[in-house]
């Protein structure tokens, strides 16, 4: 304890959990951080209002404007596809930053890991804020796009490798609980976002300069409280009762009972088939997610309202059909959210790969009904379908941390998660790119708009079959490829694990949930909730 004493603030050594300490306060810790940084999922609500910054710009001059000259021009506005790609660009950037600093994490420590997250997170929407207010792009994809997309890779990962040695019992409850909190930000973060341009507005130029910049300090002090709430497990630490069951080990062959070193675990086929695996899944989940909307008003348009196709509609009828298209992508973001923890919780019973199999073989099902639902004029089963589809979406993002803790051990599964993340960088980049091109390639082969999205479900679902049989594929891994004890010894010495005696492990955070745990969950559940409400509110429209 006296060297804990010495080392920094944000040492990991530092956050070893003392006996008064309650392991149910690191979800809330690790949900206002996966809370904040979930907004990248609201950040389409910039794109339109950013594009209106330049009052009076000459219309014709501006239209041969590429993308280039849009980085540093101040005379004209920016177009909706410009300021797209900052999107794609912090979601690659998620994958890069976690796959390079995952291993640096481990060692560093959650606390320090989160701390850095929130000042790339905050520090980059503060940074592309005051890009917007001298209007040169450029600055806003360093600020959002490259130091918002490091904060986004380095906090996505930060809660994982602690929460599932917090929970050897319930991995998938426990990354679900964190990972809910990316699914879930854009329910509070985007309607802070409309009003604070609309509270920030001067004249006709919406207030998105401020609003960014507000946003970066609200998202930094939360995010700097979460990191600062984690605690770590002492080395051996286990729940009171719990115990490996060594003797059904034969009854569980998928979960291993060594540890994978990340040099080595990326060298295996276990690996690589589940980079497949959440690949596919995203990919094919991103493509319903940006088609649900646009989907909604072409396939079904005026039959919404119950009025025949072949009727002229009024503007107030227009207004209506976006409004229950809005009210879809309100849904969307629940279900998306919510699937994360429901399904995550379910593979601790169910197990992973039996999980994934059912995301796939229900997931080939749907993709390929959706077109059927289209073309039956039934509504509200194809809302439903929708939502049970984003469900399995978010659910394949929170399951896959505890698929890999199966697969390759706890020690080092933060850092090889970050490599796997690489997979969603690609899927978030190639996947819109993808969809696109099978839109843009339909319509201009004179295809009806309204069939236009056949083709492209049934190739989603085609890429949901390379998942299945990937993940089907799945062994448990070579024990060859574990760490040994001399290995395993020097790992921890890195983390500044020290073997704590069995006493002290027998009393290491025993501590009640307290008037803390209260608080701690009050203060991520209410905006949570809120969000929440927020979204039925729009999904009314739909009725």
């Amino acid at each position: 304890m006296a060297g804990n004493e010495t080392a920094g603030l944000l040492a990991r050594e530092r956050t070893i959990a003392g006996p008064k300490f309650n392991r149910w306060l690191v979800p809330p810790a690790a949900l206002a951080i996966h809370l904040c940084i979930g907004m990248a999922y609201g950040f389409s609500v910039f794109w339109l209002p950013m594009t209106k910054l330049v009052p009076g710009a000459d219309a014709a001059v501006c239209a041969s404007q590429g993308f280039l000259d849009q980085l540093t021009t101040t005379t004209c506005n920016w177009t909706v596809p410009s300021v797209n790609h900052i999107f794609e660009t912090f979601i690659a950037m998620l994958g890069l930053a976690a796959a390079i600093w995952g291993g640096w994490l481990e060692h560093a420590g959650p606390r320090k890991a989160g701390f850095i997250a929130a000042c790339c997170w905050g520090g980059g929407l503060v940074l592309g804020g005051i890009g917007v207010s001298i209007h040169q792009l450029w600055l806003v994809y360093l600020g959002c796009g490259l130091l918002g997309g490091v904060g986004q890779g380095l906090g996505y990962i930060t809660p994982v490798s602690t929460l599932i040695k917090w929970f050897p019992d319930r991995r998938g409850l426990a990354t679900g609980f964190a990972i809910m909190g990316y699914g879930g930000g854009a329910m509070i973060g985007a309607p802070i976002a409309v009003k604070l341009m609309e509270v920030f507005k001067n004249g006709e130029i919406p207030g998105v300069s401020t609003t960014l910049i507000v946003m970066g300090v609200i998202y930094f002090v939360a995010m700097s409280l979460g990191a600062f709430g984690f605690r770590v497990t002492p080395n051996g630490w286990k729940p009171v009762g719990y115990q490996v069951a060594t003797a059904d080990l034969s009854k569980r062959p998928m979960i291993s009972h060594g540890h994978v070193h990340l040099d080595r675990a990326w060298k295996t086929p276990q690996f690589w088939l589940i980079w497949g695996v959440l690949c596919m899944n995203v990919t094919a989940g991103i493509g319903v997610l940006s088609m649900a909307s646009p989907m909604l008003q072409d396939v079904f348009g005026a039959g919404l309202l119950g009025v025949d196709p072949g009727t002229a509609l009024t503007a107030a009828q227009k207004t209506a059909i976006a409004a229950a298209a809005a009210g879809l992508v309100g849904l969307i973001s629940l279900f998306n959210s919510a699937g994360r923890l429901a399904w995550a919780s379910a593979s601790d019973f169910l197990g992973r790969r039996f999980t994934y199999c059912v995301f796939f073989i229900l997931g080939i099902i749907l993709y390929c009904l959706l077109p059927t639902l289209g073309h039956l004029g039934m509504a509200a089963m194809f809302v439903i379908t929708v939502c049970v589809i984003l469900s399995m979406y978010g659910g394949g993002f929170a399951t896959v941390p505890a698929y890999l803790a199966d697969m390759f051990g706890t020690q080092m599964v933060g850092a090889i998660h970050g490599r796997l993340l690489t997979a969603w960088s690609v899927a978030g980049v190639v996947g819109p790119v993808l969809i696109a091109g099978i839109r843009e390639a339909q319509l201009g082969a004179g295809v009806a708009k309204n069939l236009v999205y056949d083709r492209t479900l049934y190739i989603l679902a085609g890429l949901l079959l390379i998942g299945l049989i990937c993940n089907l594929l799945v062994r448990p891994v070579d024990p060859k490829y574990h760490m040994t004890e001399e290995e395993l010894k020097r790992e921890r010495s890195l983390q500044h694990e020290v073997q704590a005696s069995d006493a002290s492990l027998a009393a290491a955070a025993r501590g009640p949930f307290g008037a803390v745990g209260v608080l701690a969950w009050l203060a991520v559940g209410i905006p949570f909730l809120i969000g929440v409400w927020i979204a039925l509110q729009k999904a009314a429209a739909l009725l």
